[in-house]
């Protein structure tokens, strides 16, 4: 029954994208992406969700800028389309692409002039939606000083964020902050709490880290 679902629902949005409906492109962009009720064609997910995007819609966009920037799948890698399409989301405050284009203004890539304080901006908009990749990304650089004066109380505020989120690179580095007493007060219970979270989301380092402190 599920792929004849899929299949219907695949002529339902055909048929809305036709009449240049955006959230139909978009969706009929995924069913292609994904090969839900079609064949999957990445080449023609760009298609649809070009046609959304150029309508304004934020996930089309953000997806697009994916699509180019991986170079995969038979489509050309363009960062400079995947910066445009970025842009475009994320001006419309699109979490996802805040933080893509927030890191690829920190690693100076494809002509693009490194602007670590235009990274940080733009990832602490993508972080204060709740995004826990943006938010762990924060968190290193206030430990790192780059492009916020350094800040080991904050770089904890933002990875206790993206923890509680689940996120095991902030568990693991929030463990190591309650082991050293790096922004917080040291607590080695507390340090094995959040290493025994990353540990179970497959973090290794934290698995190590508790295996130091349990002896």
């Amino acid at each position: 029954m599920g792929y004849f679902k899929d299949k219907a629902m695949v002529m339902r949005y055909t048929k809305a994208a036709k009449q240049g409906d955006a959230e139909a492109q978009y969706n009929l962009g995924m069913c292609y992406g994904q090969g839900k009720g079609v064949k999957q064609d990445v080449q023609k997910a760009v298609e649809w969700w070009t046609k959304a995007a150029e309508q304004g819609h934020a996930v089309a966009q953000y997806n697009l800028g994916l699509c180019y920037a991986t170079n995969g799948d038979g489509i050309e890698q363009d960062m400079q389309k995947a910066v445009m399409w970025w842009t475009k989301a994320a001006e419309q405050g699109y979490a996802g692409a805040q933080y893509c284009l927030g890191l690829y203004y920190a690693t100076n890539g494809d002509g693009i002039e490194q602007d670590m304080q235009k990274a940080v901006l733009l990832v602490t908009k993508a972080a204060e939606q709740g995004y826990a990749r943006a938010q762990y990304y924060l968190g290193v650089c206030y430990v790192k000083g780059e492009g916020v004066k350094q800040d080991y109380q904050k770089a904890v505020e933002w990875w206790m964020k993206a923890a509680e989120q689940g996120y095991a690179r902030a568990q693991y580095y929030l463990g190591m902050c309650y082991e050293d007493g790096e922004g917080v007060e040291k607590d080695l219970q507390k340090a094995i709490e959040w290493y025994a979270k990353a540990t179970v989301r497959g973090n290794e380092d934290a698995q190590e880290a508790l295996k130091r402190l349990r002896k």
